[in-house]
């Protein structure tokens, strides 16, 4: 057997390992635009809880069409990265208006904010930096806080802010202090205490960074995200973001800042030297869903609005969501095979949530995590929950 044969085989077994656990993921292919009730194939017509689409931007016509003459205008894209064939206009103007939009100076695009996370701290970091991060930070943190080697780092419990303080205060001599955390945290959906956060960087000299994919579009009056929830717009140092969530699903992601730092990213970030950019298709069409959520601020409220309706409808359905602000609504089941079987239990039921289990999160904490979208009628949140209250019926704890 060679070593190629041997590798395939090891794999092999992995993979039926997860089966026999009951663990092992299946991908759906869907047969229609992202929306609150699409086609799968194989499936039909189902109810979706599982997507990012908050504001209902994906299928937007007018989104759509931004991306479509994008594409016919300026073609697939320069099929080189950024700094040797140039960029187009589409993404002058998304960053221009992020920007404008977030209450910074300049932003950056990427092809996705999993880069813009590396981007930053790679950038940032040397022998003299010390990085501070949530224990519940997104993968994309932990793994760009391990590839750009700082002089030191420290993970405080989740929100533990006493824990953080102590630990800033543990290097008051350190040069440089970044301090880096989401702003919604996806599994749970609770809301990083942003005040406090802003407030200790400023009393120990610190740069906070904040990654708000899950807050952008949907926390504030206007959309803005974590910050403007908490009154804070423009009191933050660095965002990160997504564009491939509330603004139209596509893809790409960014950095917003000061002027000085996007410059510094455009020239020595590796994700941005290294890397193509965004096609002007996604640059045009994220670009059209900002000026959606920028005009319809009604977006906002109406997914607010949903999402207080479904906690109230779980809750008389006998569940206890975890408590949040957010969009992001999990009820916890139990084990990780218990919340896998109940997700396909409610995919045959006509619903398509996603159960998630170790080692997303910690070992007898899986959970069904429904995403809420503005775009959403009442009715089908009512036949979600009854998918959702027969099957925890149906499969044991």
């Amino acid at each position: 057997m060679t070593a190629g044969e041997r590798l395939t085989a090891e794999l092999g077994a992995e993979l039926d390992e997860m089966e026999a656990k009951g663990t092992l993921k299946d991908l759906r292919i869907y047969e229609s635009a992202q929306g609150p009730e699409v086609q799968l194939k194989g499936l039909g017509d189902v109810i979706v809880l599982s997507s990012n689409d908050y504001l209902g931007l994906a299928g937007n016509p007018a989104v759509i069409e931004a991306g479509v003459q994008a594409l016919k205008k300026y073609g697939a894209g320069t099929a080189s990265v950024r700094f040797i064939c140039g960029l187009f206009e589409p993404h002058i103007e998304l960053e221009r208006d992020l920007a404008g939009f977030l209450g910074t100076d300049s932003s950056l695009s990427y092809v996705s904010c999993w880069t813009a996370n590396h981007a930053i701290l790679d950038a940032l970091c040397n022998k003299q930096t010390h990085v501070f991060s949530d224990e519940l930070n997104h993968a994309s943190i932990i793994d760009a806080m391990r590839l750009a080697r700082p002089g030191g780092k420290s993970i405080y419990p989740h929100s533990d802010m006493a824990a953080l303080e102590a630990a800033l205060a543990e290097r008051a001599g350190v040069a440089r202090k970044l301090v880096v955390t989401d702003g919604v945290f996806s599994m749970e959906g609770d809301l990083a205490n942003l005040p406090r956060l802003v407030d200790l960087c400023e009393e120990h000299d610190a740069v906070l960074i904040l990654d708000d994919s899950h807050g952008l579009g949907v926390m504030g009056e206007t959309g803005r995200g974590t910050a403007e929830h908490f009154g804070l717009h423009g009191r933050v140092d660095i965002i990160t973001g997504t564009l491939g969530k509330a603004l139209g699903g596509g893809a790409g992601g960014f950095v917003a800042g000061s002027s000085e730092l996007c410059r510094v990213l455009e020239q020595r970030s590796r994700p941005q030297l290294f890397s193509n950019g965004l096609p002007p298709t996604v640059a045009a069409s994220a670009r059209q869903a900002l000026i959606e959520l920028r005009d319809n601020p009604h977006l906002v409220a109406r997914l607010r609005q949903n999402t207080a309706t479904y906690r109230g409808l779980l809750t008389d359905a006998g569940f206890d969501p975890i408590p949040g602000e957010s969009a992001i609504v999990p009820v916890l089941v139990g084990e990780t095979t218990r919340a896998i079987e109940i997700s396909r239990v409610m995919l045959k039921d006509g619903v398509f949530v996603t159960g998630f289990g170790y080692p997303v999160v910690p070992e007898g904490t899986a959970r069904i995590r429904s995403q809420i979208s503005a775009a959403m009628e009442d009715w089908q949140m009512e036949r979600a929950v009854a998918a959702m209250a027969r099957a925890a019926v149906s499969v044991p704890v």
